[in-house]
């Protein structure tokens, strides 16, 4: 099979570069198109994906286009690509619009929908995935192969996509945010930044290993780490105090109503 990009970023870049590294394509399979040329240019000196001077020719030669420019931009692409999408299959990684939203502007085609996270750029993106009525199932299975590539990539109904995709897409920022303010504590404390991010980050990576692979619910692993009259009972008492859990869901839910409004 052989995939079109519509869009070349930081994303499409990791699921292109992660794809072909992994072996889950080749790279004469897999074609770009971005607006700056340039940057198509650049990346296929690095991985060897194939450069489209357009919209009509990247479409020519996939079978399935992958649409990786922001939401805004789609009102802009969709009505150029129409006339080229017979016969095609179209993956979606912009956020907030629909299945609805693309038969609507495409007909009706198949149509799969899938939201990645930044952490494809490392091969561990959090993927979930839903296709329109046209889609077979091989077709799922397609994508879903190109996207496991870069991560793990969970099946769930549209419906909850903005919740997925506010948990998993919009928590690395929280993360890297979370992890530079335990690093900066660090440095307060007297350790060097390297050091202290170092550990952060590393911390951070074993506890969510450890949250992926316990049967344990999280605040039970929480207790584990608590010793009586301890001093990780007392730093939790204190973000408990600031509110940490209450701004966490805050957070959630506002990326949720947002994304609502793409």
């Amino acid at each position: 099979m052989r995939y079109g990009f519509i869009g070349l970023g930081n994303m499409a870049s990791a699921i292109i570069r992660g794809a072909i590294a992994s072996g889950a394509v080749a790279a004469e399979d897999v074609f770009g198109y971005n607006h700056h040329i340039e940057k198509a240019e650049a990346l296929s000196r690095t991985c060897g994906m194939r450069v489209c001077e357009s919209l009509a020719a990247l479409a020519a030669k996939s079978d399935f286009i992958v649409l990786a420019v922001k939401p805004q931009v789609l009102p802009d692409v969709l009505p150029k690509l129409k006339a080229h999408v017979a016969g095609k299959r179209i993956v979606t990684i912009a956020a907030g619009k629909t299945l609805e939203y693309y038969e609507a502007a495409l007909g009706e085609i198949p149509v799969i929908r899938v939201m990645p996270n930044i952490n494809a750029v490392v091969g561990a993106s959090t993927s979930c995935i839903c296709a329109n009525a046209h889609a077979s199932e091989a077709d799922v299975a397609q994508v879903r192969a190109l996207f496991e590539a870069v991560g793990s990539v969970t099946e769930i109904p549209e419906a909850h996509f903005s919740v997925f995709g506010s948990v998993a897409g919009c928590s690395p920022a929280y993360t890297f945010m979370y992890i530079d303010a335990l690093a900066r504590a660090g440095v307060r404390a007297g350790l060097s930044r390297k050091v202290a991010q170092q550990a952060a980050a590393s911390a951070v990576m074993g506890s969510a290993r450890m949250a992926l692979e316990s049967n344990e619910h999280p605040q039970a692993l929480a207790d584990k780490v608590c010793s009586p009259g301890g001093s990780t009972i007392e730093g939790l008492y204190a973000l408990q105090l600031g509110g940490f859990e209450g701004l966490v869901q805050q957070a959630i839910a506002a990326a949720i109503e947002k994304s609502a409004k793409l």
